[in-house]
């Protein structure tokens, strides 16, 4: 029965993911709007320094905060 739910997951999974992109018109993305200034693009070790780098170290920096906060509460045991 497991296996059942799981094919019946996935395909609601994959049903839906197929519409979404079916639905969406990449086409108007090819017009520029009117008072759209894009920047330079980002190199390569800017975008995964953006994208890769900063969430992992954002990660690790509150992950670190919790754990020393969690430590800083537990009682000590006496005797």
């Amino acid at each position: 029965m497991d296996k059942k739910n799981a094919l019946r997951a996935g395909a609601l999974a994959a049903g839906t993911t197929l519409m979404m992109l079916l639905m969406t018109s990449p086409a108007l993305a090819l017009a520029r709007d009117d008072g759209d200034d894009p920047g330079k693009g980002l190199s390569v070790i800017e975008t995964l320094g953006l994208y890769v780098v900063a969430p992992i170290v954002l990660f690790l920096v509150i992950a670190g905060l919790v754990i020393v906060g969690d430590k800083s509460r537990k009682p000590q045991k006496q005797g």
